[in-house]
């Protein structure tokens, strides 16, 4: 309903993203997933319960990052005002909401390893780091917002098994909110195109919600959850924007150089259609993540975790390295999951409809 609400006041303000270059969706499209999403938790939040610096900590870090994004929408900001923007977010969590990287001994199975000094930049690394693989996710209709409430629903059942009620209620919230923008984000049989789209505002606060929520669990001793368990819970993200990085460095090009060399485009140029790419990725994420919480369960050390994890990432690089073996790779997927072969021009044939620009 919020979001059937905030779509005049997208028309009358501009929030619109328009197509043009590589944006191939069909007519301009409110961006206000974001804002709905934000109005929604920090009303549910304040009539449940909104005690503590912790959540105040969090709600103006929240603020923070869907206003620039907004600002963004509208007047296509510069990126390194967005890094700062981003960063100042991840200091309010840490100097005000006492959330932060400090302690990383489990992964290495040592009863203590803490970063000191370091926890501060470390934090703000971490969670700058995870909004914009969250922002350069955001390719295609309702790819962002399935991946993120894939983590959210298994951070949910995280906290449930630590014992942290309180923050399983909360992130229960989040999914709430979430769902209600996949209604109005996603491809379904009667709309043939999304009505909203998260916008740079949305990706940016779903990474901030679930840096902010693997900290809360991975950081806090009288719950304790290995910190390795946030990356498997999030893999696609990071893992692409890992990947694509490196190989822009090694191209001497920018980081934030934008391509269409995500993994959603290399599916949807091996034939999947935007819902169907999103939702095997999302399947995908779903089981890695229950995965690594029943290996941690029965002993496995979570450094070994860790390994797979970058040997995943090399893997993926490996493969990636030929733009057409990867194609190939995700054409032979489909056709298996499918039964039949799709014949190589008509998968190339096949559009992509972005939500954003899929840069950071």
């Amino acid at each position: 309903m919020l979001l059937w609400l905030l779509q005049p006041v997208a028309s009358r303000f501009g929030l619109l993203d328009r197509p043009s270059g590589r944006k191939d969706h069909a007519v301009p499209t409110p961006v206000i997933g974001g804002l709905g999403i934000l109005i929604g938790c920090l009303t549910a939040f304040f009539v449940v319960q909104a005690d503590g610096p912790g959540m105040l900590a969090f709600c103006t870090a929240s603020v923070m990052l869907v206003a620039v994004g907004l600002y963004d929408d509208l007047y296509d900001l510069r990126w390194y005002w967005r890094i700062f923007v981003q960063a100042a977010a991840a200091v309010v969590i840490v100097r005000w909401g006492g959330v932060q990287v400090g302690q990383l001994g489990s992964v290495f199975g040592v009863e203590s390893f803490s970063l000191g000094w370091f926890s501060l930049p470390a934090t703000v690394f971490v969670t700058v780091g995870v909004i914009n693989a969250m922002n350069m996710i955001d390719g295609i209709d309702g790819l962002a917002g399935m991946l993120g409430l894939a983590a959210l629903l298994l951070l949910t059942i995280v906290a449930i098994d630590a014992g942290n009620v309180q923050l399983a209620a909360r992130t229960s919230v989040l999914c709430g909110a979430l769902a209600g923008f996949l209604f109005w984000n996603l491809r379904l049989p009667w709309r043939e195109r999304a009505k909203v789209f998260l916008g740079d505002a949305g990706s940016g606060l779903l990474g901030l919600v679930i840096i902010w929520v693997s900290l809360r669990l991975t950081q806090n001793p009288q719950y304790p959850v290995n910190p390795v368990l946030a990356l498997w819970l999030l893999p696609i993200p990071v893992m692409d924007c890992l990947v694509l990085i490196v190989r822009r460095l090694q191209e001497r090009r920018s980081p934030f150089a934008a391509d269409r060399d995500h993994i959603h485009h290399l599916m949807c140029e091996a034939g999947f259609g935007p819902t169907r790419a999103a939702l095997t990725l999302m399947f995908f994420s779903v089981a890695c993540g229950l995965i690594v919480m029943l290996s941690l369960h029965v002993g496995i050390p979570g450094v070994v975790l860790l390994a797979l994890y970058l040997a995943m990432c090399v893997g993926w690089y490996a493969l990636t390295r030929r733009k057409q073996r990867a194609i190939a790779f995700f054409r032979a997927l489909r056709g298996h999951a499918s039964g039949q072969r799709l014949d190589e021009e008509d998968a190339l044939a096949i559009p992509v409809s972005e939500d954003s620009d899929g840069t950071p």
